[in-house]
């Protein structure tokens, strides 16, 4: 399928579905080695008058190593009926796995950043790290604490600038 870049924003309101269920692809890494783990928490917006892309981090996480050593990852957006590969890639570690090739994914190249996006996907947000930090446990209501963080395995939370935003030429939503 065809990529082309579209605005920033043009499908926030699809990302944001799919994010909530059944979740978004990550990628960090390169071409030669990146990883892909799933995420069901991050917040497109604007923030310093660009746009971002923050994502949540558990450093514990392969993917986490990743976007340390290259401040870059893309965000994939699933298209329908891939919920199995989304589940697989958040209940397996890359560090025993290959999970592009265990789900016959397709690294293809970004356009901006250096981890791949996945052909599979429908809309691919490619991001730089402009900024970090780590969720501070004296910050976090104790019931989130208990809730998110029984191990106290607190993110990273990733800001990562939107480059550009790609999605499948001929992309219809309600199909996809």
């Amino acid at each position: 399928m065809r990529k082309i870049e579209v605005p920033t924003f043009k499908y926030v309101n699809e990302t944001i579905e799919r994010l909530e269920r059944p979740g978004l692809l990550l990628v960090s890494g390169t071409s030669k080695r990146a990883n892909v783990m799933t995420i069901g928490w991050g917040f497109p917006g604007i923030l310093w008058e660009k746009p971002f892309f923050i994502v949540a981090v558990r450093p514990s996480r392969y993917t986490h190593q990743f976007i340390e050593r290259t401040s870059e990852f893309t965000v994939n957006v699933p298209r329908r009926g891939m919920g199995d590969i989304v589940n697989y890639c958040g209940t397996v570690s890359g560090r025993d796995h290959d999970k592009f090739g265990e789900k016959g994914l397709t690294p293809l190249p970004s356009v901006r950043v250096s981890p791949p996006i996945i052909g599979e996907c429908i809309i691919h947000y490619e991001c730089r790290v402009a900024y970090k930090t780590r969720v501070v446990e004296e910050d976090i209501p104790p019931s989130v604490i208990s809730e998110c963080y029984p191990a106290g395995d607190f993110h990273t939370l990733y800001f990562g600038e939107i480059l550009t935003v790609r999605a499948d030429e001929d992309l219809d939503p309600e199909k996809d």
